[in-house]
């Protein structure tokens, strides 16, 4: 028998429960509570230089240290409230906390020291700024409040000899798990024996059943008829769905034309997808659309854009505020989109920026 080679990676619970909150809003300030890790998503792109973050956390006291009974005495860890002025955020898809690095403003000691925050789902966080936030944030912050706590979703694509795991939750797409029988290369060998097949489908299906969460929906799809033998073995709300080839092609295939109907349709990762798959469509047919900072500016004046898609890393650079907030003026649409997902890299690689438009310009 072929070696079957087996990557487990168990994923995160499938339901946050609830979703962003905001606990308080002034001037120049947000009180949030994370409830999910798209949350941390939204507030990784807030947290720039030249803003502050406030919660509770924990410093040494090192006036509690010194000498005790002939034996050097440690100093005393203690819980207190650390607001930092923000000097630079750490932050990957999929984990579970955003690491904040900056200075100490405010605590009971160590004022200037150098400090990290680690930003964990439960949290309490108090993000504030010299200035009011643009509208931007306002936006990025309010569908955080209404898409958050969505149910993340596993995609398992089932070739005979490989099954690839996925999910998909509202800010990108992972590789969780891969199984196969093609050895170093792909599988060329004779036919397999039903004993072979069944066998390989039974440790599929355990090792699944074993790492997603009750409850999680799950879709089922690939060429040709493999996704039906191994469906009944997976347990949990299940979705089979037909693609067109294997592999990662045909997840992106099941998220960008909407082939898992209503289990995916309010996550941003699909609606994002959605419409750059048009953009792309658009760009290869010379159909009305505008890509790159000199070419969208000119269609802005013209007002011919209907739709903006920018990476939510770019929105923020200066020289793309007075294009966003023009768009208001021609009642266009802004879309901050994620870059952990394939078609955001592809975004990326257009400059981070292309509009869907009215009519060509």
């Amino acid at each position: 028998l072929q070696t079957w080679i087996w990557t487990k990676m168990v994923i995160c619970s499938a339901y946050s429960g609830e979703s962003m909150q905001v606990v308080k809003r002034e001037f120049g300030l947000y009180r949030i509570r994370i409830d999910c890790d798209d949350d941390l998503w939204t507030l990784a792109r807030l947290c720039v230089k030249g803003r502050s973050i406030g919660m509770l956390g924990e410093r040494r006291d090192q006036t509690t240290a010194g000498q005790e009974g002939g034996r050097a005495k440690a100093a005393e860890r203690k819980k207190m409230w650390i607001k930092l002025a923000i000097e630079s955020s750490e932050f990957q898809t999929f984990s579970d906390n955003l690491r904040v690095h900056g200075i100490i403003e405010e605590a009971q000691f160590d004022i200037g020291s150098h400090h990290t925050h680690i930003v964990e789902i439960r949290d309490e966080i108090e993000l504030t700024s010299q200035q009011e936030f643009p509208k931007v944030d306002h936006d990025l912050i309010a569908q955080a409040c209404s898409n958050s706590g969505k149910a993340k979703v596993v995609i398992i694509v089932v070739e005979s000899d490989e099954a690839i795991m996925y999910e998909i939750t509202g800010r990108g797409v992972r590789e969780v798990s891969t199984w196969t029988m093609r050895g170093g290369g792909k599988y060329t060998g004779a036919k397999l024996s039903e004993g072979v097949s069944k066998s390989f489908f039974e440790k599929i299906s355990k090792e699944a059943n074993d790492s997603i969460p009750e409850g999680t929906p799950i879709v089922i799809c690939g060429p040709g008829h493999a996704r039906e033998k191994l469906a009944p073995l997976i347990n949990g709300p299940k979705k089979l769905v037909a693609t067109s080839m294997g592999g990662r092609g045909a997840a992106n295939e099941v998220i960008s034309e909407g082939l898992a109907g209503d289990i995916l349709s309010e996550h941003a990762v699909v609606q994002e997808t959605a419409l750059l798959e048009e953009a792309w469509t658009r760009i290869s047919t010379d159909g009305p659309v505008a890509y790159g900072q000199e070419m969208i500016v000119k269609a802005l004046e013209e007002g011919a854009i209907e739709t903006l898609l920018i990476t939510a890393e770019l929105v923020r650079e200066e020289n793309w505020e007075s294009i966003v907030s023009a768009l208001d003026d021609i009642g266009a649409k802004l879309v901050q989109c994620s870059t952990d997902h394939d078609a955001g890299e592809q975004l990326v690689g257009m400059g981070g920026a292309v509009a869907l438009l009215r009519f060509k310009v």
